[in-house]
């Protein structure tokens, strides 16, 4: 099975969410300062979001004090961001956007073919989307505003949308507006990067109807990221059901690149020869060696304290292991390194993309800025079974049984 591995950078999303503050605005053109109607505005990676009146008025209801990234975007118009600082008092913001300037990549990018566009849509489908039994009940509803690019032999598919992409979810109950602003796939290693801003709305069910989906929200939340780091930010790990080590490894030299056994592969293909079974062995090896464990980490190893209030930063030395203990793993990782007798527990390992760059989440589980690496269980995660940051569990994940 193709290793995949997911970087998600999600633009500065809340840090607290929930009860009794008011943000009221107004949205203008910047050039002309007329009202602004219907443009989305909302905070980032979460469930709260509105459309402004015939007037450019908006309200944001039901929020604890904190800080929050709000985001403005509206068809013709540059996207607005500010970082939003709450305290218990109501805030009032008026906001002009800048009028559009078309870029030539939007031109270049319009004149994919369509065979090329089908063939971007399907792989788009899969690595933002996700390809689990979730996936399958999830719509993109309108795909048309999705602009695509291939580039180096059609082995890199980017994409990115001017208007808010809006998938409907219906294995967990959510439409989710997602702003795209950058997508990439590298389709020889599976890797799979991706920014942007989104907000959940409620889908509308009878009662049956949403007890299947809090059931699957909460499947989908015991034992993701966000409880992990919820868990972490709380040292709780145990009672959550994480183990988490220190695993160290090296790049094996030896393996030839993606691209170059890909190459290999389509001449052995080709030449129908012995080749295709030595390459394919060759691309079933792992990407490291020498691996092992150098014991585990305790919370108080890796999680630190920092300037910025309500922030705390994760460092490690190596690779962080992370173990969920109440579920079976039901894919094969084959650069995933388990530990010796041990069950076949969900596991993922972390690291830095950039060399010792802190990680910064928030008590909401929320990432800041710059994201780690994944690989194993959480890089198949996809918006299949995204959650929004003020989500909540409806009830406790049971241990498997034997």
């Amino acid at each position: 099975m193709k290793l995949l591995r997911i970087l998600f950078l999600i633009l500065l999303p809340i840090i607290s969410i929930a009860q009794n503050v008011a943000v009221t605005g107004k949205v203008l053109s910047a050039d002309t300062k007329a009202p602004i109607a219907g443009a989305s505005v909302f905070l980032s990676n979460s469930s709260f979001g509105t459309s402004t009146t015939n007037s450019g008025m908006f309200t944001l209801n039901g929020l604890k004090p904190g800080q929050y990234s709000l985001v403005v975007t509206t068809i013709g118009y540059e996207d607005y961001t500010q970082i939003l600082t709450v305290n218990n008092d109501p805030v009032n913001l008026n906001i002009e956007l800048r009028p559009k300037t078309v870029q030539l990549k939007e031109v270049v990018i319009s004149n994919i073919s369509k065979a090329d566009k089908k063939l971007a849509l399907e792989q788009f489908k899969q690595d933002f989307i996700g390809t689990d039994q979730n996936a399958l009940d999830c719509k993109i509803v309108n795909p048309q505003i999705l602009n695509f690019t291939f580039s180096q032999n059609k082995t890199v598919l980017e994409a990115y949308t001017d208007e808010l992409l809006i998938i409907e979810n219906n294995a967990l109950g959510y439409r989710i507006k997602f702003l795209l602003k950058t997508f990439k796939s590298e389709l020889l290693s599976g890797n799979v990067a991706y920014s942007g801003s989104q907000f959940f709305e409620e889908m509308k069910g009878g009662d049956g109807k949403k007890k299947r989906w809090y059931k699957k929200r909460d499947e989908a939340y015991y034992g993701s990221a966000m409880h992990f780091y919820r868990s972490l930010y709380k040292d709780s790990l145990a009672d959550a059901g994480f183990k988490i080590y220190r695993l160290a490894r090296q790049v094996n030299s030896s393996r030839p690149t993606d691209e170059e056994i890909e190459q290999n592969l389509d001449k052995a293909k080709k030449s129908k020869d012995d080749s295709f079974l030595y390459w394919t062995s060759i691309k079933n090896h792992t990407r490291y060696t020498n691996q092992k464990f150098k014991g585990k980490f305790a919370v108080s190893d890796i999680l630190k304290s920092t300037e910025r209030p309500g922030l705390l930063a994760i460092t490690f030395p190596d690779n962080l292991y992370v173990v969920y203990t109440k579920r079976w793993e039901t894919n094969y990782y084959k650069d995933v390194y388990r530990i010796p007798n041990d069950l076949n527990y969900e596991t993922t390992i972390v690291s830095y993309v950039n060399n010792n760059q802190a990680i910064l989440i928030d008590r909401n589980g929320t990432i800041i800025g710059n994201s780690p690496l994944y690989e194993g269980t959480w890089s198949k995660l996809r918006l299949s079974t995204l959650l929004p940051v003020d989500y909540a569990p409806y009830g406790k994940q049971q241990v498997p049984s034997n």
